[in-house]
């Protein structure tokens, strides 16, 4: 997953790290794997807090302004943290490189989840790398599609890890909490 988002912000990174001067180019290259790094942990960040349905609501996006959206103003500010942490650059340099950065990605990243013909992106080993799991993992056999459809009013949970608890509760046990 992290190679597929890596080429996605390279694709994407043009003026916000490559042509950016305040990015020696000698940085490009760490600059688009802290980016890529910034919004894998921000979504388990999301995840593992309680927010999944924040970053389900992100993958479900259809249309209208992605940046205004709860998990890309997380993201976004993730990314401009640590920008400024690990290339010294100021507020106003690192925002910019977000706001132009993190929006293109998650849209192109949303476009591809939900784009039956491209399998560079699947929503379900997604989610499971961002639990920490894969299938026989904690947090891996968890049913994205069962999961979403609770959150986007598709019905009860048939997910068979759920054992009659809640999702919040099944999603709180993947975490040990």
């Amino acid at each position: 997953m992290l190679e597929n988002l890596l080429d996605l912000i390279k694709q994407n990174a043009g003026s916000a790290i490559i042509e950016n001067p305040a990015i020696p180019n000698e940085h490009n290259e760490a600059a688009i794997a802290e980016t890529g790094n910034s919004i894998v942990d921000g979504l388990k960040k999301m995840i593992a807090s309680g927010n999944t349905q924040d970053v389900v609501n992100l993958f479900n996006h259809q249309g209208g302004d992605i940046a205004s959206t709860p998990a890309a103003q997380q993201l976004s500010g993730g990314l401009v943290q640590n920008l400024m942490d690990k290339f010294g650059l100021g507020q106003g340099a690192a925002s910019g490189i977000a706001a132009k950065l993190i929006p293109q990605v998650l849209q192109q990243l949303v476009h591809k989840t939900n784009d039956p013909n491209d399998k560079s992106f699947d929503i379900q080993s997604i989610i499971s790398h961002l639990a920490g799991g894969e299938q026989g993992q904690p947090g891996g056999g968890l049913n994205i599609q069962n999961l979403i459809r609770q959150f986007t009013g598709g019905g009860g949970t048939n997910d068979s890890n759920a054992g009659g608890t809640g999702i919040m509760d099944t999603i709180k046990g993947m975490f040990g909490q």
